[in-house]
């Protein structure tokens, strides 16, 4: 024993004790030595024994939580009916340790049954349940969100302004380096891969009409909308997850405020006005970064760049992309808030709901870009 004891080596000796067994485990039982416990307690389980069993971890140097559960699931593998083998010799180091596994119901370790048709139907009627619970909240904070519009503008005095211009600030102003940056390095990857793919017939100066509707149109807002998704639709879930998890949202209510009114409002408003403002310096940045990389890569100069530019588009182009910015800005707002509301006290909830967040802003904005592309050319637009 003394010889297990000084290199760490766990062991799982099985001695007869009066009408039963003693199951003495000694030396580390941690994750460190995780392929050795992993056979040993499979030994142990394998073999079985007749009576009551004493599991005896007096002799346990160090346990960690893996050593913890790996001693749990033997007692419940090796329980009979309602006889249960006993932990004896367990120190006040450990006690809670072994107390907590415990607590862990036996179907969070269960391994996964094998895939069957039941099943693979099971788990597309969970994600369609899943799917219709989307919607359903997003039409319920969509609701909410218009009647507290309509009673601030019934009580006008009511509404906040220091927190809109401050979150204004944050996804407006703050933001706008970040998307300056990355739409101007678009539009000069479309620029250069343009005039590559145009030169090819002499046609380099068609790389503008390209450049310019495809920026005004479509992918200026796009990726502006992607951008802000990714950066202020986190953040809005993380905050109101974050006052979730404190219980600042029921102490809101217990005061009497609607949290609606209080703390969604004012980042909602935030958000369409500064997703305009955001898509058309976007569409700025890019047109300029096309134009530096057409006139350094394809010759073509600033002026005929201009001249070009002033042909290929007209103020619908201009106008399709302002239209889409609101609508997309409050989808991304909306969807925000619900995953944001529905963050439950931990921080592995606050996480998974703000990735969630995230690409469900992502997946609407893109669906609404599509939308909107089918509407505009049914009207001519």
């Amino acid at each position: 024993m003394r010889e297990h004891l000084v290199n760490g080596n766990p062991t799982l000796e099985q001695m007869p004790l009066g009408t039963g067994v003693s199951l003495r485990a000694a030396g580390e039982w941690t994750v460190h030595h995780a392929p050795d416990l992993e056979k040993i307690v499979m030994r142990a389980e394998r073999q079985g024994a007749e009576g009551g069993i004493i599991i005896d971890v007096s002799q346990v140097a160090r346990l960690d939580t893996f050593g913890a559960w790996l001693i749990e699931r033997m007692r419940r593998n090796l329980t009979r009916g309602d006889v249960s083998p006993r932990i004896a010799g367990l120190s006040a180091d450990y006690a809670s340790l072994v107390e907590e596994v415990q607590r862990v119901k036996e179907g969070d370790f269960r391994k996964k049954e094998p895939l069957s048709i039941v099943r693979a139907v099971e788990a597309v009627g969970r994600s369609v349940v899943e799917i219709g619970g989307t919607l359903l909240g997003l039409l319920n904070m969509a609701g909410s969100i218009l009647y507290a519009m309509g009673h601030v503008l019934i009580h006008p005095r009511s509404f906040r302004l220091t927190s809109t211009v401050n979150h204004l600030e944050q996804v407006c102003w703050r933001a706008v380096p970040i998307v300056l940056l990355i739409t101007f390095l678009i539009g000069c990857i479309i620029a250069q891969q343009g005039i590559f793919h145009f030169r090819k017939f002499g046609a380099d100066v068609f790389v503008v009409d390209m450049l310019g509707v495809l920026v005004l149109r479509e992918l200026g807002v796009l990726l502006v909308a992607i951008m802000v998704a990714g950066r202020s639709g986190s953040a809005y879930t993380a905050e109101l997850g974050s006052m979730r998890m404190r219980e600042e949202v029921d102490a809101l209510r217990t005061m009497g405020f609607d949290p609606t009114e209080v703390l969604i409002l004012p980042r909602i408003v935030a958000l369409i006005i500064a997703m305009p403002v955001l898509a058309f310096l976007g569409a700025m940045s890019a047109l300029y970064g096309g134009c530096l990389v057409a006139w350094g890569y394809g010759g073509v100069q600033p002026d005929a760049f201009l001249a070009r530019l002033k042909e290929a588009i007209s103020l619908s182009h201009f106008a399709v992309g302002l239209i889409k910015a609101p609508f997309m800005a409050m989808m991304i707002g909306v969807v925000a808030c619900v995953e944001g509301a529905a963050v439950k006290g931990s921080a592995e909830s606050l996480g998974r709901h703000t990735t969630a967040s995230v690409v469900k802003s992502i997946f609407f904005v893109i669906v609404m870009d599509g939308l909107f592309a089918i509407f505009f050319a049914t009207i001519d637009m």
